[in-house]
């Protein structure tokens, strides 16, 4: 029996999904909460397997609401947001704040509830199954001077940024999560803050550092699904602006959402993260994030490699897929770092099987650091994982697969 508690400031809309959850048989309503001030409290009080949260209500909305709970008393959380600039932007921000997932209202609300109703209950579902994790202090840290950390100050004069996909058939227009710093500043990342670890150096910074194109051999790949956004700013936050190679990132998401995930982690990153263009060439430093509902691929043009988008058939239900990435990245062989992390389901197994049978090397998420230990699971049960690292680990994972 899954144990909610429906926070949301329409008493019309938690009646709605009270009774959604009461007519199923592994469903119960434990409590309903009108505020985010309302939903702490009762989260302390009620103990729940799960909760579903608004994002905007009175007195506290359910952005704090949620990095109080995950602070404090943390429960699977699946937020409800509408499909506007704002909503996406603050879905992105749960998301990164340890969300396990969310369900977006259509124009603006759910009224017509049937028309989402196996939506709601499937990932609530999933949902309730996922292992979240209480958010920590620690102590402050001691100031560090490397090579690395001049770089950010460069990138940002020195290269264009760019809107996001060309193709016609993206929706994007989301701004960083933050409307009040400028475009192109850097703010400070809320996981690494009082935290002693730092962006691993990668050695003295080369021509690749700056934004070169082409040159470098190397090239990392991560998949990842569930629990993704907030495991990628693990990792992509982590990594040195100087990394002589660049990455690219399948995330299941769906359309209208990446280039916000984009834009924050740019914001808060040494390397350059963006969405993913077609045919864009692939820098080094650089993050390229694939947009939703398009698969990834990585072709060889002349030498150079580039990125390929396409709209062909979902596989495994997934558009991007990371089989899809995997398989065309495998032929770079011992010059691929390919990284397996949180999600649902297998997907990224058997494009893994292809590349590490042309000699890439893998990294897959550990158990207790996963939100859903699904696809790095298929991974390391198949014998494919050259490390399984926990999730803070992962940069470092990669600064040192690189530097082989």
């Amino acid at each position: 029996m899954i144990r909610v508690l429906i926070a949301d400031d329409s008493a019309f809309m938690r009646k709605v999904l009270a009774d959604l959850f009461q007519k199923q048989p592994d469903f119960d309503v434990v409590g309903t909460a009108m505020n985010g001030k309302d939903a702490v409290s009762k989260v302390k009080q009620l103990q729940p397997d799960l909760v579903t949260m608004d994002v905007n209500m009175p007195v506290m909305d359910g952005i704090n609401a949620l990095a109080v709970i995950m602070e404090s008393s943390p429960v699977p959380v699946v937020m409800l947001s509408s499909l506007t600039q704002k909503g996406t932007d603050a879905t992105i921000r749960a998301l990164s704040l340890g969300a396990v997932d969310f369900i977006s209202k259509a124009g603006g609300s759910i009224s017509r509830i049937d028309d989402i109703a196996e939506e709601i209950l499937a990932k609530c579902r999933n949902a309730a199954k996922a292992h979240v994790h209480r958010t920590l202090a620690a102590p402050r840290p001691e100031p560090v001077v490397s090579p690395v950390q001049a770089a950010p100050n460069m990138k940002r004069g020195e290269l264009p940024r760019r809107q996001g996909m060309k193709l016609p058939q993206m929706t994007t227009g989301a701004v960083p999560a933050v409307p009040a710093a400028g475009v192109g500043s850097k703010r400070v990342n809320p996981l690494l803050q009082n935290r002693t670890s730092v962006p691993p150096s990668i050695g003295r910074p080369t021509p690749m550092a700056s934004g070169g194109i082409g040159s470098s051999k190397k090239l990392v790949a991560i998949g990842t699904s569930t629990g993704g956004p907030q495991a990628l700013q693990n990792v992509i936050t982590r990594l040195p602006g100087n990394l002589p190679c660049g990455v690219v990132v399948v995330q299941h998401m769906p359309a209208g959402f990446t280039k916000a995930l984009a834009d924050r982690l740019n914001s808060i990153s040494q390397v350059t993260v963006k969405e993913a263009e077609d045919e864009e060439p692939i820098r080094a430093g650089h993050v390229y994030i694939a947009p939703g509902d398009f698969h990834l691929r990585v072709r060889d043009d002349g030498g150079m490699r580039k990125i390929k988008l396409s709209q062909e058939a979902r596989v495994g239900n997934h558009r991007p897929a990371v089989n899809v990435m995997y398989d065309s990245v495998a032929s770079i062989g011992q010059n691929l770092v390919a990284v397996i992390m949180t999600g649902m389901g297998a997907d990224g197994c058997e494009g893994m099987k292809k590349i590490k049978a042309s000699g890439g090397y893998s990294i897959a998420q550990d158990e207790p650091t996963c939100v859903v230990y699904g696809m790095p699971k298929a991974v390391v049960d198949a014998g494919l994982a050259d490390e399984i690292r926990p999730v803070q680990d992962i940069a470092q994972a990669i600064v040192e697969a690189v530097k082989r």
